[in-house]
């Protein structure tokens, strides 16, 4: 695939997945969310970040198994795009759900067990983005591969956060739940077979 070539594939990786967040605030101008409007945007928004961890940590899996180096630089793309559809899903509880009311944004994460696991999976992606660059990934040398191992603690906070919120029909979550397990078991295998 030539650099054209790729490039043009995460032009459109990029709108293909950012057409569903930016289609929200037109649904809610719309009236189209719902009876409870915030709360959909909230669940859309959470719900794209883990879809988007998922495809993140599927990349090198796909990788190995196809022997196709060229989507390697799409685990960049998915996991700066998870980044920000949980950067959007937290500003939403933030701003819209709670109005900066930081006391009872401080009591939602220490007292429910849903909130924390999505925090803590939140504040792990943060250096992950931040150091996503090529200079970043120079600067950190053998530390960066060790750092962006924290994607698969993100995913599975993420995964945790989703089934304590859902309280009636737990499979989607938990199908969530097993194909990150699944990718981190091949992960685990895969880093055993080169260490023997």
């Amino acid at each position: 695939m030539s650099p054209r070539q790729r490039r043009l594939l995460h032009i459109a990786i990029v709108a293909v997945f950012c057409a569903p967040a930016l289609s929200l605030p037109l649904d809610f101008w719309r009236g189209s969310l719902g009876a409870n409007p915030i709360e959909t945007v909230t669940h859309e928004t959470g719900e794209w970040a883990l879809r988007l961890l998922i495809l993140t940590l599927a990349v090198t899996p796909l990788r190995r198994v196809f022997r196709q180096g060229w989507i390697a630089p799409l685990r960049r793309t998915f996991g700066l795009l998870a980044f920000l559809s949980a950067s959007l899903h937290f500003l939403t509880f933030l701003v819209l759900e709670h109005f900066f009311d930081w006391e009872l944004i401080l009591e939602d994460v220490l007292e429910r067990r849903y909130v924390t696991a999505g925090f803590a999976a939140f504040l792990l992606l943060i250096p992950l983005a931040a150091t996503s660059t090529k200079a970043q990934m120079r600067r950190l040398g053998p530390r960066w591969p060790r750092l962006h191992r924290l994607v698969y603690a993100a995913a599975l906070l993420g995964a945790l956060h989703f089934i304590w919120l859902v309280k009636a029909d737990l499979l989607e979550p938990l199908i969530h739940a097993a194909v990150i397990l699944a990718l981190l078991l091949y992960r685990l295998h895969h880093s055993r077979r080169r260490a023997s």
